[in-house]
């Protein structure tokens, strides 16, 4: 699944051939994209409005239009791509938006899993996410207090997107082995200084990641190279490049985790048995 710097880089790279787009026509080619409103309710209202930007709220993009907002969650599969209208519908596409330039936007969406939302109200669903871990706004002190406020393992925590927005299961490994914190530290018990030291690894590998435009580990998102500089995710048994202590994988809340056994000690992690 595409994660904060993945959607990134497809905002930037979309900027250019979106912003100020009249949207003329739109077909909706598999009715179970779109979360809301009814699909003639969305045809009939998306035609005429401009794309004023484009831009990014954790993982979703957002197209805020002349009177309504459209969001676009990837999911597993999803990819957003403009092709000239002479360049055929792919099999794969579940929404396209016909513009006046001769150019069309398409939502591909394999295994149907990414959702769009056309709503006037979009805090209706984004208000729900957590901090963006790379504004200003987003401090160490914030971290700490609100580890501080819950009793759970700091790996699916930093992943329930309402506790911070983005932030997947790649970048978390690279982040909590940064940090030298094991994946089932709980999260009230992490001391202050960790938290800085987390709060600084969450930026550093999210900052690298938009660097390098995401990573590219798969056929689902391309044109990353954040791949050939990950630390422990996807390396197991692999030697840690700090230790030399092979990397371990193991499941943390459904999920598969990377981590180095002697860099990231759970004796140090106050992991309760």
């Amino acid at each position: 699944m595409p994660e904060l710097p993945e959607v990134e880089t497809i905002v930037n790279r979309l900027q250019a051939d979106l912003i100020g787009r009249k949207i003329e026509s739109a077909d909706l080619l598999w009715e179970g994209t779109l979360s809301t409103p009814e699909p003639a309710h969305f045809k009939k209202n998306i035609v005429g409005q401009y794309i004023s930007t484009v831009k990014r709220r954790g993982k979703y993009i957002v197209l805020p239009l002349s009177v309504d907002t459209l969001l676009i969650h990837l999911r597993m599969s999803g990819d957003i791509l403009v092709r000239g209208k002479d360049e055929p519908i792919h099999k794969h596409d579940r929404l396209v938006l016909y513009f006046e330039n001769e150019h069309y936007l398409a939502f591909s969406n394999m295994r149907k899993f990414g959702r769009v939302w056309f709503t006037p109200t979009p805090e209706d669903i984004l208000g729900k996410l957590g901090p963006e871990p790379l504004d200003d706004s987003f401090t160490a002190k914030m971290l700490y207090e609100k580890l501080k406020r819950h009793k759970r393992q700091i790996k699916p925590l930093l992943l329930d997107q309402r506790f911070i927005a983005g932030m997947g299961n790649i970048y978390t490994d690279e982040a909590l082995y940064l940090a030298g914190l094991h994946p089932l530290a709980k999260s009230d018990l992490i001391e202050r200084h960790q938290a800085q030291i987390l709060w600084r690894s969450i930026r550093k590998v999210l900052t690298e990641g938009i660097k390098r435009n995401g990573t590219s580990i798969d056929w689902i998102y391309r044109g990353g190279d954040f791949q050939n500089y990950l630390q422990v995710y996807g390396r197991k048994n692999k030697p840690c490049f700090k230790c030399g202590t092979p990397i371990q994988k193991i499941k943390v809340g459904q999920r598969g985790t990377h981590f180095c056994p002697q860099c990231q000690r759970r004796e140090f992690a106050h992991v309760e048995t």
